[in-house]
């Protein structure tokens, strides 16, 4: 079911598992590198906040599918980010409680911890990207990208790639280029994220499969041409 060769899952393959569909929690447990437990989706009490659950026993309420599993591989591979994910949920959730609506900044983290992605590039690519510049970003820029690295955070998004298509889309957030290792990745955005920098949105849009060598037909350039995926900045 899922195909361990994309590219967008190269750095999920040291902690990959089969997923087989059924003892998700179980087959996450007996992986090695995650500040947490995983255990079944009962264990979350009726009417208790998801994230205030992990943050009071350190355990992540799991669901048999495809996107608790790569949830948990999240966990298992940037361990220090969804840690501070979870911290920053807990307090917001210790300032207003749990309310009908999440709010701009419990939103945010959950738009970060479902969709982002880590961009490692240099500046006229952040910049081209930033100005949804798609012709210079992809074609101009073209070279420049085999120095780049665009890495996959957010579960959902690679739940969505199970299936790729075209208009799969993710929040892009810049990260230092000069960065070695996803071990080294994974403490530089656990200490550079904060309630209020993700409240602002500092995301670009990015559709993941326009990224050179992601996809066999962005080959044809013309594949950036279709503005209902490519679309450019209002």
């Amino acid at each position: 079911m899922i195909d361990w060769r994309a590219p967008w899952l190269a750095h999920y393959k040291a902690t990959a598992l089969e997923f087989s569909g059924s003892d998700v929690a179980e087959a996450l447990n007996a992986a090695t590198g995650s500040p947490v437990l995983f255990v079944s989706q009962s264990n979350l009490p009726d009417g208790q906040a998801y994230e205030q659950f992990i943050s009071d026993t350190q355990t992540v309420p799991t669901r048999d599918n495809l996107h608790d599993f790569f949830n948990g591989l999240c966990w298992l591979t940037f361990p220090q980010t969804k840690t501070k994910l979870n911290q920053l949920q807990a307090a917001q959730l210790a300032l207003d409680g749990v309310q009908q609506t999440r709010g701009p900044v419990r939103d945010a983290l959950t738009l970060f911890d479902e969709n982002a992605a880590f961009l490692l590039a240099s500046q006229p690519l952040w910049d081209a990207l930033i100005a949804r510049d798609w012709q210079r970003l992809f074609v101009e820029l073209r070279p420049m990208w085999k120095d780049a690295q665009l890495v996959l955070f957010g579960h959902a998004l690679l739940e969505k790639l199970v299936n790729p298509r075209k208009p799969i889309t993710a929040h892009v957030y810049q990260a230092q280029p000069a960065i070695d290792s996803i071990a080294e990745l994974d403490a530089w955005i656990a200490a550079d994220i904060t309630a209020d920098k993700l409240a602002s949105k500092p995301f670009a849009p990015l559709p993941v499969l326009g990224v050179p060598g992601w996809w066999a037909e962005n080959e044809k350039l013309s594949f950036y041409e279709d503005i209902l995926v490519f679309r450019p900045k209002a």
